[in-house]
């Protein structure tokens, strides 16, 4: 059965937003980067459209972003990445935004995880205060 697309391009855009943050560019910047205009990259991350094989190469390339984590979430942003720490980040987040009925843009959420992963990285511990300041910082 073929996914939904609008999920499958919200989930990309997720994850573009995490690999933009952890290079730490802005959009205009990653925009800039890649090739294509500010306008149609904000809408890659907020998951308005699909990501073209030209962006998605440069991507991989420019910032060293496995393809097929952007696409599918599979392996991890990095070789080098613990992807199990960032899945469970991933999870537990998703876990709190649902069980406090918390709803954020996809662009939001992916810089929220990649804060998170970046302290996992840093070996800083992260408090559940650390991340509800993180979404009252991002809330709509």
């Amino acid at each position: 059965m073929a996914r939904d697309l609008k999920a499958v391009f919200s989930a990309m855009g997720a994850r573009l937003a995490i690999a933009r943050n952890e290079v730490g560019l802005t959009q205009t910047a990653m925009a800039d980067a890649i090739g294509v205009s500010h306008r149609a990259y904000h809408s890659y991350e907020k998951g308005q459209r699909g990501l073209p094989v030209e962006a998605l190469v440069a991507i991989a390339d420019k910032f060293d972003v496995d393809a097929a984590w952007i696409l599918l979430g599979t392996k991890s942003v990095r070789a080098a990445h613990d992807f199990e720490a960032l899945k469970r980040i991933e999870i537990s987040l998703d876990q709190h935004l649902t069980d406090e009925n918390i709803k954020i843009k996809s662009e939001k959420r992916g810089a929220i995880v990649a804060r998170w992963y970046q302290s996992h990285v840093e070996g800083r511990e992260v408090s559940d205060d650390d991340v509800h300041t993180w979404i009252e910082l991002v809330r709509e």
